[in-house]
């Protein structure tokens, strides 16, 4: 079996383990399993006190299975630690943009002409693989931009780890300051999990990030048990208030049956998608998508050590994971399934093959019988923080390969950095670097040196903008 394992993945060729392979998706499955419940409460619309008419259990299991098909599609196929899920940020242009345009049409039941958007996206950007044209973006993009997109993501992955800890929080004069609540539960716990994986990293422990996510996780369920029987300790404000008492959710059993699938399955309204009116919406869903695959692709790459002289073997392979997992999504009845830059705290775990991502699958797919138990970690994200924050401090590493003696190359490449976190958004961060570089080139008398490519995607995202300022 070992040997099978070897030869199929690679193991020794890519200095890994079996071993090491497994705990590595583990830790991925641990880092992005708030997607299950998550989710479910964006599209179903219980988030925002709100129905959209999607059936909350049947997204749950629309959203496991979509995960678990296109992540082993991933280690299968493309052979990458890289594990895929409906994304974040598309499923609340979906809920928000989507369905209200679908609404404000008059068409009926407008979340099943949503589904159909996402669908038809996907099916373009399987067009987009069947060209090739999603390798020569990849392709073009210099070794600065690359770079500058890993940091960028790592600087975006540290952000959120920093907000879902409650080390970061919302002000109304700078839209973001710190957290001065410093006895909050969240804040120590936080704490406690970033100093202890630090500890166990700086000793070369293996695993290192999932043994802090457990004891995260055990020291949750001290805390919250201490204070909950502490009546005195509880009732102060920094303690009410703090995502311990608020959001974190232990359950009492460990298994339960998982959903029907039936009220979302294959209910896509593809007659209302393709009228003219949807058309924008269609572009925009494919551009982000792309640009949200590249951009993890790049960054994950950046830190395992896969790029190789500017280029990612079996890009290609990745990218049909990605465009097929929109599909059988759509088709199951979820948003937009993309590439999760929480694969990097796999690949930062020691994972470097695809079964890192079979494993996260198989985590996807055993998820709805053990929805209780993953409640509990996915209820509280300072569990998962500290992973986060390690994750893209690692990542900001790539900054030194970046040509910061051509201001040509470092110009676009800060912008990608800058961008993604400030955006919150990878794709439109990616915007940013990818119509300045042309710019600054052409401006600069080098226009040459950038591809035909590049100045493509430069033209193609200067649309995607119009569009959106459209809309």
């Amino acid at each position: 079996m070992t040997q099978r394992l070897d030869r199929l993945f690679r193991l020794s060729e890519n200095g890994t383990t079996g071993r090491t392979e497994v705990l590595a998706g583990f830790t991925t499955f641990l880092t992005m399993a708030y997607i299950i419940f998550v989710q479910p409460a964006v599209l179903s619309g219980r988030m925002f006190g709100m129905q959209t008419g999607m059936d909350l259990g049947a997204v749950t299991m629309a959203t496991c299975l979509s995960a678990a098909l296109a992540t082993a599609l991933m280690g299968l196929h493309a052979r990458y630690p890289i594990a895929l899920a409906p994304g974040m940020g598309e499923n609340f242009f979906f809920v928000f943009t989507i369905c209200g345009a679908a609404a404000a049409a008059g068409f009926p039941e407008p979340w099943r002409v949503a589904l159909g958007v996402v669908f038809i996206s996907g099916l373009l950007f399987l067009l987009l693989y069947a060209l090739g044209i999603r390798e020569r973006i990849f392709d073009a993009l210099s070794p600065s931009l690359k770079n500058g997109i890993a940091a960028g993501i790592g600087l975006f992955i540290a952000f959120i780890g920093l907000q879902n800890a409650g080390v970061i929080v919302h002000s109304p004069g700078t839209l973001v300051t710190l957290n001065t609540r410093f006895a909050s539960p969240d804040l120590l716990l936080f704490g406690l999990g970033l100093l202890l994986t630090l500890s166990l990293l700086a000793r070369g422990v293996r695993g290192a990030i999932l043994w802090g996510i457990l004891a995260a996780t055990a020291a949750a369920l001290l805390l919250r048990w201490l204070l909950t029987h502490a009546p005195a300790l509880a009732g102060t404000k920094a303690v009410a208030e703090s995502k311990l008492m608020t959001q974190f959710a232990p359950s009492a059993s460990l298994v339960s049956l998982p959903p029907s699938m039936g009220p979302t399955f294959l209910k896509m309204d593809l007659v209302h998608a393709l009228k003219a009116v949807m058309w924008p919406f269609i572009l925009i869903i494919l551009f982000m998508d792309v640009f949200d695959t590249v951009g993890t692709l790049v960054g994950v790459g950046e830190q395992a050590g896969f790029i190789k002289d500017n280029r990612l073997p079996r890009v290609k392979q990745a990218m049909l994971a990605d465009s097929a997992g929109t599909v059988v999504g759509a088709l199951f009845g979820t948003s937009t399934v993309t590439s999760f830059i929480e694969s990097a705290a796999g690949v930062e775990a020691g994972g470097r093959t695809g079964l890192t991502a079979l494993t996260t699958a198989a985590c996807f797919l055993i998820a709805p019988f053990f929805a209780p138990l993953i409640a509990t970690v996915g209820s509280y994200p300072p569990i998962t923080a500290p992973a986060l924050v390690v994750v893209g401090a690692m990542m900001v590493r790539n900054v030194h390969k970046i040509d910061w003696s051509d201001f040509s190359e470092l110009a676009p490449a800060f912008l990608v950095m800058i961008g993604i976190p400030l955006c919150y958004s990878i794709s439109d961060g990616l915007a940013l670097g990818f119509i300045s570089y042309p710019l600054v080139k052409l401006f600069a008398g080098r226009g040459r040196d950038v591809s035909p490519a590049m100045y493509a995607i430069a033209l193609a995202l200067l649309g995607y903008f119009v569009m959106r300022a459209s809309l």
